[in-house]
């Protein structure tokens, strides 16, 4: 282990060299390391690397750029508490995905940021931080995003929604209108169940119902459980909860809307209720009881209303 410390802390004092070629083979070999040791990256981390790695992604120089955002990723699943409290490395990260020499540098700086969103104490610290919805959101919503980095700026989205007070901000930045479009015209593979993932969860604050109903949201969602669509399980399940959600987080107004779209997919829902996983079922039967209890209300106002038209 010493020799190791020793031959990382060599390659981090590199990286303060004047020569750009010195510190991009350092970075390259830091790259290499961390991928392949998972032991050396608390003993890049703890050399003083991470200042360093956060400023090359400013660089100019591709390969350094792309190096050094594949190094943080490694190093941010082992050395979360580190990464978070050098100055900085949440612009960085911004700055990378924002402005990528390589659609491999957005897909690592998205990458990151979800695994630092794994720790619950970041998700209101980087949710709060516009600039990277925006650039995550703006990966989203470019046709010419690799599948890899849509996935990881879905799972990024995920994450930050997952803190309930940011779920108002992603969608005041404009989030719902392309999550709606790749859910109805991106047919890669594990696309549409982490889109429904995101949708699922932004749906649980009272903003997404107006949102979603701009763009007939709801009823693409209950398109969702219809058994000719082909869906997946997971899919589904993510379908149920976005429902449950906006039914739960919405106005007695909004509530009310969604339940009279929803009585049409009552058998998709009872899909899920009966082969769903334990998670899915529990809302499928949550989801149930607000679809008759709204059912049962509508007999009702139908009786009420021929009793005082009766003849």
């Amino acid at each position: 282990m010493e020799v190791k410390r020793r031959a990382v802390k060599n390659l981090v004092t590199k990286l303060s060299s004047v020569s750009e070629q010195t510190r991009t083979e350092a970075i390259c070999e830091l790259r290499l390391i961390s991928k392949n040791d998972s032991d050396s990256r608390s003993l890049i981390a703890d050399a003083g690397a991470v200042p360093y790695l956060s400023e090359s992604l400013y660089s100019s120089n591709k390969l350094a750029q792309e190096n050094a955002t594949a190094t943080l990723h490694n190093l941010s699943i082992s050395s979360k508490d580190l990464l978070m409290s050098t100055r900085g490395i949440l612009d960085a990260l911004s700055h990378a995905l924002r402005n990528p020499s390589s659609p491999s540098v957005a897909q690592c700086a998205a990458a990151t940021i979800f695994s630092l969103l794994t720790a619950e104490s970041y998700r209101p610290i980087i949710g709060h931080k516009r600039d990277i919805l925006f650039g995550l959101i703006d990966i989203i919503k470019s046709p010419n995003s690799d599948s890899r980095t849509v996935k990881d700026a879905l799972k990024a989205l995920f994450g930050i929604a997952l803190y309930p007070l940011n779920r108002a901000q992603i969608i005041e930045l404009g989030a719902v209108t392309p999550l709606f479009s790749l859910l109805c015209n991106d047919g890669r593979v594990g696309i549409l169940e982490d889109v429904t993932a995101v949708i699922a969860q932004i749906a649980g604050c009272e903003e997404s119902w107006e949102a979603f109903r701009k763009i007939s949201g709801v009823g693409v969602l209950v398109d969702l459980l219809d058994s000719s669509t082909g869906s997946s399980s997971r899919t589904k399940e993510n379908a149920v909860s976005a429902l449950l959600n906006l039914v739960q987080c919405g106005v007695e107004e909004t509530a009310n809307s969604v339940r009279g779209i929803i009585l049409g997919a009552v058998d998709g829902i009872i899909e899920v209720a009966e082969n769903g996983t334990d998670k899915g079922r529990s809302k499928a039967m949550a989801l149930l009881k607000i679809v008759d209890a709204s059912s049962c209300m509508f007999q009702e106002e139908q009786m009420d209303y021929l009793s005082n038209h009766s003849l």
